[in-house]
């Protein structure tokens, strides 16, 4: 082999493990921020993941996923959101408005997906539902405007109630009082008294429900939130030890053992 053609051989062969090194690029990456716990969450896990299956992902082979759990306490989600964004993450999903608004927070330049109960043009998510404008985009289901309905549907399965337990989450602050306020509201028309309580942790929901046995209403309404979903068990449970007809805001409560959803 004359000297030119092997130089030419080594150099080609020097050049392999960077070829390889580059066909093996770092997997882009999601960051995936939740208010809840991933025991909680898992169903919505699993169909986040059956999304980006269909739209050609699959996690740990051409996608990767950093899981954020504040665990139920959103006082955690800004650190979450920051730390998401320290590490370079390709794109954001809030799976609540806290969180959502968290992630806006830390960034203004990362891509922002979020799944939200209120009006995002409320909560300063985006600037308009046609054009969100910025890097924040998404999906609200828009839980308060189902609140009057949700009332319709208790009065029709109780009619001679003449009160109604309402629970909301203090912690977020924009559903919780969206939730009250359309309560109250729903409650006057129907003739009916309303009573709000709040709970934030699994101990309040227990306390939550040891108030509603004085207060004794006819029936108990579970605002729409983050935090519910993931203890959707638990409130089943606890609505029907107390025998109290309950309607909450999705499908998986009713699954869970719950009344009734919508």
């Amino acid at each position: 082999m004359r000297r030119r053609e092997f130089v030419t051989l080594l150099g080609g062969a020097a050049a392999w493990p960077l070829a390889a090194g580059a066909q093996q690029a770092a997997l882009p990456v999601i960051g995936f921020l939740s208010g809840g716990t991933p025991g909680g969450y898992a169903f919505l896990v699993a169909a986040f993941r059956e999304g980006l299956k269909e739209a050609g992902y699959v996690e740990g082979q051409n996608v990767a996923i950093e899981y954020r759990w504040a665990e139920e306490h959103n006082d955690r989600l800004s650190s979450l959101a920051a730390d998401l964004v320290g590490r370079r993450v390709a794109v954001i999903t809030g799976t609540s408005a806290p969180a959502a608004l968290a992630a806006r927070a830390a960034t203004t330049t990362i891509p922002i997906v979020f799944e939200a109960g209120l009006d995002p043009v409320e909560l300063g998510l985006v600037t308009s539902l046609n054009r969100p404008g910025g890097n924040v985009t998404g999906v609200s289901n828009f839980y308060t405007l189902l609140v009057a309905k949700q009332f319709e549907l208790l009065h029709e399965m109780v009619p001679n109630s003449t009160a109604i337990g309402v629970l909301v989450n203090p912690t977020s602050p924009n559903l919780a009082e969206s939730t009250a306020r359309d309560a109250q509201q729903a409650g006057r028309l129907l003739g009916k008294q309303i009573h709000i309580l709040n709970a934030s942790t699994e101990g309040q929901i227990d306390t939550a429900f040891a108030a509603l046995v004085r207060v004794r209403p006819d029936a108990l309404l579970i605002g729409g939130d983050a935090f519910f979903t993931s203890r959707r068990a638990q409130l089943a449970t606890l609505a029907t030890r107390h025998g109290l007809p309950t309607i909450y805001n999705a499908r998986e409560f009713a699954t869970a053992g719950g009344l009734m959803s919508y």
